[in-house]
């Protein structure tokens, strides 16, 4: 089992805590195919040939993850050994309550060894598989102040963030040059951590 790695925050980002990181540089996201998607608020999970773990291989259970270990079992034996599915677990209610979601699991990554696949072999990946994806909110070239407009458009009130990456595929060890979120201010709206709170599920799309 691998952990995912880390999504840097860009540099405009208000939602940044003291544990987090910020790009170091915007340089690698100026392409000509940019894809910036909705960063969902769930739980970072990873499904494998051999099931599902959390961001963190070792964590504890919760009742939050028996529709995603369902799920995954409709999956794994599709995977190969070294093949990874990343996505969100939004079966449990967090910060952002969600009413009509098309699935409770929605992925955005495809990994293959160490290389995360370029965003139309993911998306077409996942097709073969039936996984949903996130929301693509924009394809397109980088210019000035795209990420500020981007951000402008966003409701706080049902939106967490996004997340630009890179059309083309690229290695693991660069997911600090090649992609970066976008948080929204004062995401966390509780004091206390939503595994340790009362279990609300989200709405799926009727």
């Amino acid at each position: 089992m691998r952990k995912y790695g880390r999504t840097y925050h860009l540099p405009i980002s208000p939602g940044t805590t003291s544990d987090d990181k910020v790009m170091p540089s915007l340089e690698r996201l100026q392409v000509s195919d940019l894809i910036i998607t909705e960063k969902m608020d769930g739980e970072n999970t990873t499904i494998h040939c051999g099931g599902t773990h959390a961001r963190s291989p070792d964590s504890k259970y919760h009742p939050s993850r028996d529709w995603l270990k369902a799920f995954a079992s409709g999956i794994s034996y599709a995977l190969a050994p070294d093949e990874r599915i990343i996505g969100e677990n939004l079966f449990a209610q967090h910060s952002v309550p969600y009413t009509a979601l098309p699935s409770y699991f929605l992925g955005f990554a495809l990994i293959v060894g160490n290389e995360i696949q370029s965003w139309d072999v993911t998306i077409t990946r996942f097709g073969e598989l039936g996984i949903q994806p996130v929301k693509t909110l924009y394809r397109g070239p980088y210019r000035a102040n795209l990420f500020e407009d981007m951000a402008k458009k966003l409701n706080t009130d049902t939106q967490e963030g996004f997340v630009a990456r890179i059309s083309n595929g690229f290695s693991e060890t660069d997911m600090p040059y090649c992609m970066g979120k976008y948080v929204r201010a004062n995401h966390v709206q509780s004091d206390s951590h939503w595994s340790k709170a009362e279990l609300i599920p989200n709405g799926l799309k009727t």
